[in-house]
């Protein structure tokens, strides 16, 4: 009975990141469809080089194809070199952001888009690059990734040891630069002239620093960490309530109340501030007088949260 519960939860907690990866990677795509790609805008990644190819073609080569046949190629390469495969999710992310890119493009109402790219392009990039960052982090929160410069970053790590985030910072300028190499046309079909062509590398430039400022601020947040003290008389009922219906990790620590004298035991638990909510749903329903102490905390190292790196003395 306890399997058939724990198989249920793990298929329940399953179909929740798919649907998260989902609802990121559909973010992702409407940052582009409704800010980006109607003002002309470029970005980093392999997203915005397939946007300069658009752009150069005239629309005949569309990002949404160039998006996936590029990461299908990354993704068997990688596999070749680093020897290790991406995941099921990458796969996934890869060909559900392929279709999104198209899609969106094509469902938008046009009426809707003009009145955006009415706005400042500087507006624009701002809600684009906010848009598609906090997609990538939630995507990314769930186990997602959508591959692109990220394999490219760790191939050359595996051969020259440097740091990926600089390694892909260094890919996507070159990528925003390439676009000065290329032609690139409007909407109307009209040569964009060279010094349009250089604000929009200005653009594409501040669409990259917002998108990795939006996608670190979410992480961070998903990520932060709240240690819980519970007060109860119901010791060993909260503690399995949370232990086996939460499945999170409880320290029951011997205290004593200094005031009354009396020998107490004291809930210890650390968890993740977005399950804080549920935590105090589960408190509340089996002990309403129950006393808690929340805090947050600066760093959780080990199972279930983040893992030490220490760099390796040469």
């Amino acid at each position: 009975m306890n399997r058939l519960k724990i198989n249920k939860a793990s298929v329940g907690t399953l179909i929740k990141e798919y649907l998260l990866i989902t609802l990121g990677l559909s973010m992702y795509a409407l940052g582009w469809a409704m800010f980006l790609t109607p003002n002309g805008m470029i970005g980093g990644g392999v997203t915005g080089f397939a946007a300069i190819l658009q752009y150069a073609t005239q629309g005949a080569i569309p990002i949404s194809v160039t998006f996936f046949v590029l990461n299908i190629i990354l993704l068997i390469v990688g596999t070749k070199i680093l020897g290790t495969g991406f995941g099921a999710k990458t796969i996934y992310a890869i060909i559900a952001t392929s279709v999104m890119l198209e899609v969106t493009q094509t469902f938008i109402p046009v009426d809707f888009v003009a009145e955006f790219s009415q706005d400042s392009k500087i507006v624009c990039t701002v809600l684009g690059g906010i848009m598609a960052g906090v997609g990538i982090g939630l995507s990314m929160s769930q186990g997602g990734s959508t591959g692109g410069t990220d394999i490219i970053a760790l191939i050359w790590c595996k051969f020259k040891p440097s740091s990926p985030g600089r390694v892909i910072l260094v890919i996507d300028i070159m990528i925003i630069l390439s676009s000065l190499l290329l032609p690139s046309y409007n909407a109307a079909g009209e040569l964009l002239p060279y010094p349009e062509k250089i604000a929009i590398v200005v653009y594409g430039l501040m669409q990259v620093t917002v998108c990795g400022y939006a996608i670190d601020l979410y992480i961070s947040g998903s990520k932060q960490s709240v240690q819980v003290f519970i007060f109860t008389k119901k010791v060993a009922e909260m503690a399995d309530a949370i232990a086996f219906d939460m499945k999170r990790g409880v320290t029951v620590i011997p205290a004593k109340g200094w005031y009354s004298k009396e020998e107490k035991e004291v809930i210890m638990v650390v968890t993740r501030k977005t399950d804080l909510n549920l935590l105090l749903r589960y408190v509340k329903s089996i002990d309403p007088d129950a006393f808690l102490s929340v805090s947050s905390v600066m760093g959780v190292y080990g199972q279930g949260f983040d893992s030490i790196k220490v760099k390796s003395k040469k």
